[in-house]
């Protein structure tokens, strides 16, 4: 399914200037900047609307009731997850990976998070030197 995914999300970005097959075959530090940076914008405002399903203001009147990061609108808070992925998606074309990437890359990563988690992962020392062993084609 995450193939399928990666290939709308291809046809879309396409009919908007960008072409991820292309970056992929012909990569281009400049151009693969230039898209994820329009797509982290795009991904920051997708957060934002979200947060907004909620009553996060601590000076609002429902934080004020109590009701404080209440999901006040389920069905929108839906849509900009949703919105969120076509971006996620997107970021993960401008660096370069496919459905497949992200699933090599997602294991390996999968594998360090429970073994931190085993190790009883703190911030303090924090080390991120086991990221260093995450790479395609492993």
């Amino acid at each position: 399914m995450l193939q399928e995914l990666f290939r709308h999300q291809a046809e879309l970005n396409k009919r908007v200037g960008f072409d991820p097959d292309e970056l992929r075959a012909n990569f281009d530090p400049q151009k693969a900047g230039q898209w994820l940076n329009n797509y982290l914008a795009a991904m920051s405002n997708e957060l934002e609307e979200l947060r907004d399903c909620t009553f996060w203001k601590h000076w609002c009147a429902e934080a004020k009731q109590g009701k404080r990061f209440l999901l006040h609108d389920l069905q929108n808070a839906r849509v900009e997850v949703i919105d969120m992925l076509f971006f996620w998606i997107s970021l993960a074309q401008c660096v370069g990976l496919d459905a497949e990437g992200v699933m090599d890359l997602y294991r390996q990563k999968l594998k360090i998070n429970h073994q931190r988690q085993e190790k009883g992962y703190s911030m303090v020392g924090k080390d991120e030197s086991d990221n260093k062993s995450v790479r395609l084609g492993k």
